[in-house]
């Protein structure tokens, strides 16, 4: 997922939770490494740090909606 954005909430929603929780794991890790360049000096970038913590919130509430879906549904 380095480098790319999720265009659109309706893309992510599309996604089974899955692929969700593993689309967080990549994004997390970018956004650590982001954070590890801009400390050390090295980052070229700067917008994709605001690019990766929006995508980030997108995938947790989309995932968040799945699971109270889920629960709703279930009761």
């Amino acid at each position: 997922m380095a480098k790319t954005a999720l265009s659109k909430a309706s893309d992510v929603r599309a996604k089974t939770p899955d692929e969700l929780a593993t689309t967080l794991l990549d994004l997390r890790k970018e956004q650590f490494n982001l954070r590890f360049q801009r400390a050390t000096g090295q980052q070229e970038g700067v917008g994709r740090v605001k690019q990766v913590r929006r995508e980030i919130a997108r995938v947790k509430t989309i995932l968040a909606e799945k699971q109270r879906a889920s629960s709703a549904s279930q009761a």
